[in-house]
């Protein structure tokens, strides 16, 4: 079997646990964050010492031939352990529960390894074999018990994998469940690289030669295993990060509207944001941006009627110019939206105060909503729009002033 079965799954695994190298120096304290870990870097290297050339270069370095054998075994042993840990982390319960059952399953393999070690230094294995160890020792006393022991407890370890994944996915749904059974199907494929090591050893136990199932179809049953089983493990993750981008792009484009308004009723030049900075950093920014402008607008909100929102008077400390009319749609909007909670059956009686307003980014996102219903209406901007009609970016009102961060705001400017 060609080694690139072998390395190109340890590469993956090595680049999959290098994208989670920030969130787990994060969240380290977090048992699941530690457990997947644990699993992954672990895959990887059963996968890169079970490759035929990093097996002779081992049993070159040490000296011993076929010291590669119960190097690979105790890994993977490892690796089944650690896999059921996460599983049993993943799903929760009481802490107690949970614990008992880890400290027992970490506690059982533990000792399976110590076996598999002991077996190997009383046997006696001379020639050095690649990737027909188990067949060919398969008959020799202390390896055949070694090889048995690595296999049944494998064996094992899929199989509660399997049943734990079965019995979770039948109370969950969504992306959890598809992960789970994702996590379930590779269980099923490692039952099937244990049954297939299995029958080959058992061949030459009755002087049959069944090699080719341990050395071909077990291997590549176990790389397909170890890729569901990733994916699984990986799927719910990144599902839900993805729902959260795109929730937070939804509310991002939903504040355009009112961004646009206050950007014309602010007295200064709002904070220029780089074209290549994060979504997360934007957001901030534009949520920010509209709190500094409903903060001038306070006096104007706290004093609207819930039938009829007035224009902002003219006068000292009063806004001017296209300000004026920008001001009144928000005002305009605000009673609108004020009215709709007041009239609703089990609403909070401050529900529509401007505090509760700049405080919640829900009744921030209301907001926007209703100016981008009543701007056409009152002959106001269109969303996202400027008077030339043309949509702007974060960073400017259409232009870039003479220091660069955007144009003069002079017409616009609150009287002083």
């Amino acid at each position: 079997m060609s080694s690139v079965y072998y390395y190109l799954p340890a590469l993956l695994l090595l680049v999959s646990f290098a994208l989670r190298v920030p969130g787990l120096v994060r969240h380290w304290r977090d048992p699941l964050v530690r457990s997947v870990g644990v699993v992954i870097p672990l895959g990887a290297v059963v996968f890169f010492f079970a490759a035929p050339p990093t097996v002779s270069e081992v049993n070159a370095l040490t000296g011993v031939a076929n010291f590669s054998a119960p190097l690979v075994y105790a890994v993977v042993t490892a690796g089944s352990a650690a896999v059921i840990n996460l599983m049993l982390t993943w799903q929760g319960g009481p802490e107690e529960r949970r614990r008992a059952a880890v400290l027992w399953c970490a506690g059982a393999y533990g000792t399976v390894i110590v076996a598999l070690l002991a077996l190997f230094a009383l046997g006696d294995a001379p020639d050095e074999r690649l990737q027909d160890f188990d067949t060919y020792y398969s008959t020799t006393p202390y390896l055949r018990e070694m090889i048995v022991l690595y296999l049944v407890a494998h064996a094992a370890a899929t199989a509660v994998l399997s049943v734990l994944c079965r019995r979770w996915a039948q109370e969950v749904t969504g992306l959890l469940r598809t992960g789970l059974v994702l996590i379930g199907a590779g269980g099923v494929l490692g039952l099937g690289y244990t049954v297939g090591k299995l029958l080959a050893v058992g061949a030459r136990w009755t002087g049959h030669d069944w090699d080719g199932i341990s050395t071909t179809v077990a291997p590549s049953l176990a790389a397909l295993s170890s890729l569901l089983q990733c994916v699984g493990f990986a799927l719910p993750a990144v599902g839900e990060s993805l729902r959260r981008q795109s929730r937070q792009w939804s509310r991002y484009h939903r504040l355009g509207p009112l961004w646009e308004i206050i950007r014309a009723v602010v007295p200064y030049e709002l904070v220029r944001i780089p074209p290549w900075s994060s979504l997360s950093r934007r957001h901030l920014r534009r949520t920010c941006d509209i709190r500094d402008g409903l903060r001038l607008l306070a006096p104007y909100l706290d004093t609207v009627a819930v039938a009829d929102a007035p224009e902002p008077a003219a006068g000292p400390g009063a806004l001017k110019g296209e300000a004026v009319a920008h001001a009144a749609l928000v005002i305009a909007a605000f009673g609108s939206l004020n009215s709709s909670l007041n009239t609703r059956p089990g609403a909070a009686a401050d529900g529509g105060s401007v505090q509760s307003l700049i405080d919640s980014e829900d009744e921030l996102v209301r907001l926007s909503d209703a100016v981008r219903v009543l701007a056409p209406r009152r002959g106001g901007p269109a969303a996202g729009h400027g008077r030339d009609g043309r949509g702007r970016g974060d960073h400017g009102r259409g232009g870039h002033g003479r220091d660069g961060h955007g144009p003069s705001a002079a017409p616009q400017k609150a009287v002083s």
